[in-house]
This record gives C-alpha cells, structure tokens and sequence, in this order.
C-alpha cells in the first residue's frame, strides 16, 4: 500500500511521524489517516526512505505478553537524514518496536529535541517513550504515560509515570496504547489548533 502525502490548500499544519519497521501498524495509520482527514500534511520518516512492515501486537491468553504479527507495509515519505525539524508544526512517534531501534539513529534525538525546544506539538504513544531515554532533559519534570514495561524507561528520563491511558502535559500528549488512540488524537488535534 503506497501512502500519499496530502498536500492540499486547506493545509492547517504539517505533522512529522518518526517510524520504522515493526512500528504498531494501528499506531501509524490512525493517526495518519486521521491528520489527512483533518486537512493537515503528514509526513512519514523513517532511517531511510523505503517500504516498511508494520507489526500487529496483541495479547493471547496462554502468554504473560504480548504477541507479534506482520501487518501492513507502509511507504515512507523521507529519511530521517533528510528531514528538516523546523519545516513542521508538530511531531508523533507511534509505538511498537520501532522506537527501540529508531532512537539509536543519530538524526532522532535530534529531531525531536526541536519540538520540545520549540514548544510544539509531540505525541507519544506506548514505547515512544523509549526515545526520551536518550533525550531525557526533554520530560525531566514533566508527567506522562506509556506502555507499562516502559515505565523504568519514563522515571529514569526524569519523568512522573501516570498510571492513565491518556495524559496531557504541556506540549506532550501521551498514551498507553493503540485502544487509546481515539482519546490521544482528541487531544494531539487540539494542540494543532
């Protein structure tokens, strides 16, 4: 499936997605759906500009965690070693594994340090927060939520871990997982206004 960037008149603002491979299939194309469905651009970046697969995670009752299955293939719009942080109004990093493998590529950090330096828009979802590990001057002080087994990686950054689905702080919006989705886009649109 080849995804289009929406580049339409009605363009409200430009939304930077930081992915890769074995991303939460339904934590990267919610919200990318939904961005275009409100008339904002989204972008889709990736360690190199490429076809990824996209994973399903979910729980069986015989097993302690989750489980891990291919879903969908995704185009990315732009490597992360050609995107310009200061060309977006706000940035989201979906969960899955792709954070655990994202964050050591040297643009990252980087990338979305400018957003929290800036004062724009970021959206969290479930292991994205394994990012801020590497960047934790980012959420020092700050309260946000995540996957529960990315809870150490949350307090070690600094941060208060809020046992929520959902949580808002300043500029950060935050969720626990994918059955979240709906409430984390309510609010992350809220902050493109």
């Amino acid at each position: 499936m080849k995804l289009i960037k929406h580049t339409g008149v009605n363009q409200l603002a430009k939304v930077l997605i930081l992915t890769g491979d074995a991303a939460e299939a339904l934590e990267v194309f919610y919200p990318y759906y939904r961005l275009l469905e409100e008339g904002h651009e989204a972008t889709i970046a990736a360690p190199k500009k490429k076809r990824l697969q996209t994973v399903v995670h979910d729980f069986e009752p015989v097993m302690d965690t989750f489980t891990e299955k291919w879903a969908y293939g995704l185009e990315s719009h732009i490597a992360f070693s050609d995107v310009n942080a200061a060309d977006y109004d706000a940035c989201m990093i979906p969960g899955g594994r792709a954070p655990e493998y994202i964050r050591m590529e040297k643009e990252v950090p980087e990338i979305v340090r400018h957003f929290f330096e800036t004062n724009k828009p970021v959206g969290a979802i479930c292991h994205a927060a394994l990012i801020f590990s590497l960047i934790p001057e980012t959420v020092k002080g700050r309260r946000m939520t995540a996957f529960t087994s990315c809870r150490p990686e949350v307090v070690s950054a600094g941060a208060e871990y809020v046992n929520q689905p959902l949580h808002v702080d300043g500029n950060l919006v935050s969720a626990h997982a994918w059955p979240d989705l709906p409430g984390f886009m309510k609010e992350f649109l809220k902050l493109l206004k």
